[in-house]
């Protein structure tokens, strides 16, 4: 598969924040059993990283506003952390219609970065604990490999601790 660039890598460029692609077949199911996406899950398994070092892009709602969080596949998003790290009362996860709407990209493919619009952005800082980590680099099938640092600061991410597992 030949790298075809997107707004995430893109943006990573013209910001010149180091990083690498990680490509991989992607399959179309994307859901586990209890219909939850497992995305995260599959490009790990694929690119043989530990999913504690693959993380997700969710697109929640902070009262009433879009917000981007960005937590480990392995774990799930706590909306109440979420609203407190960004200053808010009350989150909720956004519509995937609305979230494809803002950002640009698709359910499965939605990266942190180079997104349509400017979101405030949570990082969990279980990500800290690593020198690299993997986001998605816009769509089904690339990955970003990233300092978390470098990551927090092309998204401006608020670091805090809003995942749980």
């Amino acid at each position: 598969m030949a790298a075809r660039g997107t707004p995430a890598t893109e943006a990573l460029r013209r910001e010149r924040i180091a990083h690498r692609l990680h490509e991989y077949e992607a399959t179309t199911a994307g859901r586990n059993r209890t219909d939850r996406p497992t995305y995260g899950l599959e490009a790990a398994a694929a690119l043989g990283v530990d999913p504690a070092r693959m993380f997700k892009t969710l697109v929640a709602t902070v009262d009433g506003r879009l917000a981007l969080a960005i937590v480990p596949v392995a774990g799930e998003l706590d909306l109440k952390r979420l609203a407190d790290a960004l200053g808010g009362r009350r989150a909720a996860m956004a519509d995937p219609a609305e979230a494809e709407r803002a950002t640009g990209y698709v359910v499965g493919g939605i990266s942190p970065i180079g997104g349509r619009r400017k979101l405030p952005t949570a990082l969990d800082d279980s990500a800290l604990g690593f020198e690299s980590i993997y986001v998605s680099g816009g769509r089904r099938g690339l990955q970003l490999e990233l300092a978390p640092g470098d990551l927090a600061r092309a998204t401006d991410a608020i670091v805090a601790a809003i995942a749980r597992g």
